[in-house]
C-alpha cells in the first residue's frame, strides 16, 4: 500500500508520521506526533510530552473535531495507549477528526502545567483544523477519568483558553466520561490536601466555578463507577442547574465500572458512544 504524508501548514519542521490505512479503518488516517507547543523557552519535558495525534474521516471536509484527553489520575497515560486509539479510529470512522493529546503528568509536572498543556492542545486544533478541511466553529473537548477533570476544568475556568485567545464560544461541546468535578485527588497530593477520597472544591475544581452560561455538556458516568465519583457527577449537575443552567445533560451507563464506560466508547453499540455522537451531531446541526 502506497502511504502519502499528509501536509499540516506552519508545522513542516516536525517530524509526522502517518499511518497505514486499513481496510477496516474506512479510510481513517494518522498524522502522529505533532508538536502543539513550540518556543525556545520550552522544557525537554514539554518537548517530550506536548505532542498530538490527529486523526481524519475518510470525509475530508467541514467535519467536526473532539479533542480526546485520556485518562491515568495524571500520573500516567500515553496517546499511544491501545484503548486510547481504539477510541480514536473508531470515532474518526463514524466521520469526526479526533485530537489526542499526551500532557505533561504529576508529579514530575504539577497543577496546573498539565491543563495548560491541554489548553494549548485545544488552540492547537483552533489553528489547524481547517487545513485539514474541519470546521474549527466545532471543536468538542472530551476525555476520560483524568482526562474528564482537564475537559471540564478547560471548559469552566475558561482563564486557560483565555490564554491563548479563545473563549467560551470557541468551544462547541463539553464530554467529560467519569471525571473528578472536585479537586482532582492528585492536585490535593500535591498540596498535601488528604487522602485519595478527600473532598475539596478550591480553584482546581471545575465546580468551583459553577455558573449558568457553560458550553453544551454531556456528563457521563457509569453505574458501577469508583467510589463516590457517580455522586460527584450529579452533584455537579446539581448545582449546575441550580444556577440556571440548562445545557447540561447527564447519562449513567448500565452494566460499566470506571475503566469500562469510556474503554468502551469504542464499540459501535455502545451507549455512551452513541450519547456523545448524538450530541455533537445536535451541537453541529444548531
Amino acid at each position: 500500500m502506497k502511504i502519502h504524508l499528509l501536509a499540516v501548514a506552519c508545522i513542516a519542521a516536525i517530524h509526522i508520521s502517518v499511518s497505514p490505512t486499513k481496510a477496516e479503518d474506512s479510510a481513517v488516517s494518522a498524522i502522529q506526533n505533532i508538536a502543539y507547543k513550540s518556543g525556545a523557552d520550552l522544557t525537554e519535558y514539554e518537548r517530550e510530552r506536548c505532542q498530538l495525534d490527529l486523526y481524519l474521516p475518510a470525509k475530508r471536509e467541514g467535519f467536526a473535531t473532539l479533542v480526546w484527553f485520556y485518562g491515568g489520575g495524571l500520573t500516567s497515560g500515553s496517546k499511544d495507549g491501545k484503548d486510547t486509539v481504539k477510541i480514536a479510529r473508531s470515532l474518526a470512522e463514524a466521520g469526526i477528526a479526533v485530537v489526542v493529546p499526551d500532557y505533561r503528568l504529576s508529579p514530575k509536572a504539577m497543577f496546573p502545567a498539565y491543563v495548560e498543556d491541554a489548553a494549548a492542545a485545544v488552540a492547537w486544533t483552533h489553528q489547524h483544523i481547517r487545513e485539514q478541511g474541519g470546521d474549527a466553529s466545532q471543536v468538542f473537548i472530551g476525555g476520560h477519568s483524568a482526562g474528564a477533570y482537564l475537559t471540564l476544568m478547560l471548559g469552566m475556568d475558561l482563564r486557560f483558553l483565555e490564554k491563548h485567545g479563545l473563549a467560551q464560544k470557541d468551544i462547541a461541546g463539553l464530554i467529560p466520561v467519569s471525571g473528578q468535578t472536585m479537586t482532582h485527588y492528585t492536585v490535593r497530593g500535591e498540596r498535601g490536601q488528604g487522602g485519595r477520597f478527600a473532598v475539596t472544591a478550591d480553584d482546581a475544581s471545575p465546580a468551583h466555578y459553577a455558573r449558568k452560561d457553560t458550553a453544551p455538556m454531556l456528563l457521563i458516568y457509569a453505574d458501577r463507577d469508583m467510589p463516590a465519583r457517580a455522586e460527584e457527577n450529579e452533584y455537579f449537575a446539581a448545582v449546575l442547574r441550580g444556577t440556571g443552567n440548562e445545557r447540561v445533560t447527564v447519562l449513567k451507563v448500565a452494566d460499566r465500572e470506571h475503566g469500562s464506560v469510556g474503554h468502551k466508547i469504542a464499540e459501535p453499540d455502545d451507549p455512551a458512544r452513541r450519547a456523545l455522537l448524538d450530541f455533537m451531531s445536535a451541537k453541529v446541526a444548531r
